[in-house]
């Protein structure tokens, strides 16, 4: 995926060069490939800093500031993420990325059947806010922001974040989370899903709103394209649905009676770099600008920074392989030099042994020093988009723009992004550029070091991320201590009146917060909203 397919005549010359968004890949490219496609600097590419934005959000790009380094970090239990995240931090890490576990994701507590095997594993795992006072122990919250890598049930987790900080003594002006929150892609592309879709949207709209107004400083939405593009789709069609994604849950807010200049520039996105350098370029590029050409048409949103497209690029764990597992620190420097080219505002990367397990220490660290070298050994910082005037690259990011829009143009068709995920449409999609990937792999037609071609050598032995049992049942122990300790008459009164609020349509935020302060569990939340809400059925694609 997001490699290019060669195909070569009988000679075995390459013949023609297609990326996967679609676009074919000229040998040449000449000031003739400018005037093909009607550029014009003012409207395509402009000054940095300046609208539409496709060279950099800011005038003097990473002169005036490093980007944010922002590794994905946490497993076991709170003790064992916050002793990992202030050996980053102490590395030179300048944001948090916190994962959470299965049990965590899906709204179980510890000690749910639903979560046996799988308590710590992949995440921290978290039952209350008992567990954030102790994972965030000593973080200076008014300086370090924090991703939390949650959609379900990220408007328990933000509301959790606010009560924790406030008892840690700051104020909720003054505190930065960016809740991933994005549910219609985990209903593409993870599966992490509880609520039927419209409650859910309903559900982000509420952490939007709140935010808004209580918490100037968060960021309530994280839109992942990421994971779509992980589960198969093309680069383009990463931007397409990402935006309309986002579109959907401005809707939802926009008809509350707000403006979408109001609260946009909250937005923030997650989006995937691995495969060809170029593609991935020419993606972001094209997407910073036409974000902001769509804001303004869409929603005639004005203000410059709110047509800003924020947020993280991340090198994808789909472009590491088992095979050949040092390929895979090569593999991570070309994506974070992806990134840099690409103008990031934050990255994170996939380390190379995550094809086999959560990232060990010395992978974690790893992935933070290659950043480290582009930013102060290689150059990267010295000049705001050094690409900018490339005949190849300004023709491959208007190609880029016209497939995104392409991809869009599909979803309206079918009702926009709420209608085209609740009748499966973009699953299937999806689904079928998976396949598609997969039959070129093994044909050869998408080359992969060390998978199709290359394969010679010894594979090296990757020291394995050692998960321990005790962890659970060390969570389990304190979740049943929180039980008999708390004011459980409290703890009651507020899940009562969160769900009246939910009934009602109410803001469901306030009431969030106020079960967290009496330690309330994520499950005991949770089932309130499954309670009212229900489940969601998957529809059948095939």
């Amino acid at each position: 995926m997001g490699v290019a397919t060669y195909i070569k005549d009988e000679k075995d010359a390459i013949q023609e060069v297609i990326l996967q968004s679609g676009i074919k890949v000229k040998p040449v490219y000449t000031p003739e490939d400018l005037e093909r496609i009607g550029f014009d600097y003012e409207k395509d590419l402009g000054d940095p800093g300046e609208f539409p934005f496709t060279r950099s959000l800011h005038p003097l790009g990473y002169r005036s500031r490093n980007w944010t380094t922002r590794q994905y970090t946490g497993f076991g239990t709170p003790d064992q993420t916050n002793e990992r995240f202030k050996l980053m931090i102490a590395n030179g890490q300048t944001g948090l990325n916190v994962a959470f576990d299965l049990p965590t994701q899906m709204g179980y507590d510890s000690d749910d059947p639903m979560a046996e095997g799988e308590v710590g594993r992949v995440g921290m795992a978290v039952d209350s806010l008992r567990d954030f006072e102790i994972a965030f122990k000593d973080i200076q919250l008014n300086r370090i922001g924090s991703g939390l890598t949650i959609n379900a049930v990220a408007s328990i987790m933000l509301a959790m974040y606010q009560a924790m900080a406030e008892k840690f003594g700051y104020k909720k002006t003054e505190i930065s989370a960016t809740p991933q929150n994005d549910i219609l892609k985990e209903m593409v592309g993870r599966g992490a899903w509880i609520f039927p879709v419209e409650p859910a949207v309903r559900l982000i709209g509420d952490t939007i709103e709140y935010s808004m107004k209580e918490l100037p400083r968060c960021n309530p939405v994280s839109v992942a394209g990421y994971h779509i593009r992980e589960s198969g789709c093309t680069p383009a069609q990463e931007i397409s649905y990402a935006f309309m994604i986002a579109f959907a849950y401005i809707d939802n807010v926009v008809a509350r009676g707000y403006k979408a200049e109001d609260f946009v520039g909250r937005f923030s996105f997650n989006l995937n770099i691995y495969g060809n350098l170029w593609e991935n370029v020419a993606k972001f590029r094209a997407a910073r600008k036409l974000w902001a050409k769509l804001l303004r048409e869409r929603y005639d949103v004005q203000n410059k920074k709110a047509l800003f497209l924020r947020g993280i690029f991340g090198g994808g764990g789909s472009g590491m392989t088992k095979q050949q597992p040092e390929n895979n620190i090569m593999r991570g420097a070309y994506y974070a030099l992806t990134a840099a080219l690409s103008g990031a505002q934050t990255t994170a990367l996939c380390s190379f042994d995550e094809a086999y397990t959560i990232p060990t220490e010395r992978a974690a660290l790893l992935s933070l020093r290659t950043f480290q070298i582009l930013m102060d050994e290689i150059g990267l910082r010295d000049t705001v988009d050094p690409l900018a005037g490339s005949y190849f690259l300004e023709t491959l990011t208007k190609e880029m723009e016209g497939k995104i829009l392409e991809e869009m143009e599909r979803v309206e068709k079918v009702g926009g992004m709420v209608k085209a995920v609740a009748s499966g449409y973009v699953q299937a999609e999806v689904a079928r550029q998976a396949y598609e990937f997969e039959k070129k792999l093994q044909e050869g037609t998408v080359k992969k070091v060390g998978v199709n071609e290359y394969t010679e050598g010894v594979d090296m032995e990757v020291e394995l991320f050692e998960y321990n049992e005790a962890w659970a049942n060390l969570q389990i122990e304190r979740l049943k201590e929180l039980r008999k300790t708390r004011d459980n008459k409290a703890v009651k009164d507020s899940l009562k009146a969160l769900e009246k609020a939910a009934k009602e349509e109410q803001n469901v935020m306030p009431f969030l917060v106020e079960c967290c302060r009496n330690y309330a569990t994520v499950g005991e939340m949770a089932n309130v909203f499954r309670d009212v809400f229900g489940e969601w059925t998957e529809p059948n694609i095939f």
